[in-house]
C-alpha cells in the first residue's frame, strides 16, 4: 500500500523499532506541517492508508473529497479532527485504538513538570539568572497543599498518585462512575463541581475532549479559584471556555496557569495571550511527545494498518463503513 504520514516534525518515526511493522509498504513521510486543503490534496493524490499524529492535521471533507484513493486513516486516541460521517459515506475506514486501559506515564509526567514549574516558578528563576539578576521571586511548595483532579481517567489517576508522594491532599470530580473509582482509589470526592474549583490550590484538567466536554470549564468556574490557585491543562484546550482562561488569569483568579494545549496548533504567533503572561507556563503540546510513548503509539497504529491489509480491519471507529464493497484491500 501507499502510505503517507503527516506532521512527523522531527523524523522521529522511521527510527521507531515499530517502523518495520511497514517493511513492503510503500511509505511517504512529511516532516512539515500543512494545513492548505490544495497542498494536502496534491501530497496525498495516491494515499491509499493516512497516518496521522494526534489532532496536528484536521482531516475535514473538502479534502476528503478530494482523495479517491484513500481507504483507511490510522491513528490512536480521540477524533475530533475528522469528519467521521464524511469518511464512511466515502468508504474510508477509521482505526483509532482509544487505549482506554493503557495509563500515558509521558503526559502525567509533563503534568507534574509543569506543576512544578509553576509553583517554583521555575522558568522565571532561570530568565532571572540569564539576565544577571539571580533570584526574581519566592516560590511555594505543594506539600499540604489539596491537588484537584478534574477527570479521573488513565492520565488522571497517574497524576493523583504524584500528588500523593508529593504530600498533597487529592480530590477529585469526576462522571459518576469515574468518582466512583476516585473512592474506591481512597480519594477525596469533590461536593460538587464547583467545591473543587474554589477548595484545590492547583487543579488539573484530565478529560477527553467531546462535545459533550467542550468549554465544559466556564468563567464562572475559574471565578471561583482562589487567587493563589494554579489551572493546568495538558488535555485540551477547549475543554475551557474560548479566552476565559486568559480573562480570568488578568482578572487574577486563578492566579496561575499551566499549559501544554492551544485552540490552534502550532502556535507560532508570538503574541499569543497566554505565551505573554508573566504568570503562566506554557509548553508546545509536547505531552505524549517522548520516544517511549511514540514507540507504543505507533505500534498500535501500524498494527491497524497490518490488519486492513489482512482484511480484517481494527479498531473501526464507524463500522457502518464495512459494508461497503469498495473497502476490500
Amino acid at each position: 500500500m501507499k502510505i503517507t504520514i503527516l506532521d512527523d516534525y522531527h523524523d522521529t518515526i522511521r527510527g521507531l523499532a515499530c517502523f518495520e511493522k511497514l517493511d513492503g509498504h510503500d511509505v511517504t513521510i512529511w516532516n512539515d506541517h500543512l494545513q492548505d486543503v490544495d497542498g494536502l490534496a496534491d501530497r496525498l493524490a495516491d494515499t491509499e492508508a493516512l497516518v496521522l499524529i494526534r489532532e496536528r492535521t484536521k482531516i475535514r471533507t473538502p479534502l476528503l473529497e478530494r482523495l479517491p484513493n484513500l481507504r483507511l486513516i490510522s491513528q490512536r486516541s480521540v477524533y475530533p479532527h475528522i469528519d467521521i460521517d464524511t469518511c464512511t459515506k466515502l468508504g474510508i475506514i477509521v482505526s483509532s485504538d482509544m487505549h482506554a486501559g493503557t495509563p500515558s506515564f509521558a503526559t502525567a509526567e509533563l503534568t507534574w513538570g509543569l506543576i512544578l514549574s509553576a509553583m517554583r516558578q521555575i522558568p522565571q528563576q532561570m530568565n532571572s539568572l540569564k539576565a544577571g539578576t539571580w533570584q526574581m521571586a519566592v516560590g511555594n511548595t505543594v506539600g499540604g497543599r489539596t491537588l484537584g483532579i478534574y477527570g479521573y481517567g488513565r492520565i488522571g489517576k497517574v497524576v493523583a498518585g504524584y500528588g500523593v508522594a508529593f504530600g498533597m491532599n487529592v480530590l477529585v470530580w469526576a462522571r459518576e462512575e469515574s468518582r466512583a473509582r476516585a473512592v474506591a482509589d481512597g480519594y477525596e470526592v469533590a461536593a460538587n463541581k464547583a467545591d473543587i474549583f474554589e477548595r484545590c490550590d492547583i487543579l488539573s484538567l484530565h478529560m477527553r475532549l467531546y462535545d459533550a466536554t467542550r468549554g465544559i470549564v466556564t468563567a464562572s468556574d475559574l471565578a471561583r479559584m482562589k487567587p493563589t490557585s494554579l489551572l493546568v491543562n495538558t488535555s485540551r484546550a477547549p475543554l475551557v471556555e474560548f479566552g476565559a482562561l486568559e480573562n480570568a488569569l488578568r482578572a487574577g483568579r486563578p492566579g496561575m496557569a499551566a499549559v501544554d494545549v492551544y485552540e490552534e496548533e502550532p502556535v507560532r504567533d508570538t503574541n499569543h495571550p497566554l505565551i505573554g503572561m508573566d504568570n503562566v507556563v506554557c509548553t508546545p503540546h509536547i505531552g505524549y511527545v517522548t520516544r517511549e510513548e511514540y514507540q507504543l503509539q505507533f505500534s498500535d497504529i501500524f498494527d491497524q494498518i497490518t490488519a486492513y491489509a489482512g482484511e480484517s480491519p481494527a479498531n473501526v471507529v464507524n463500522p457502518d463503513v464495512l459494508k461497503d464493497p469498495r473497502l476490500r484491500p
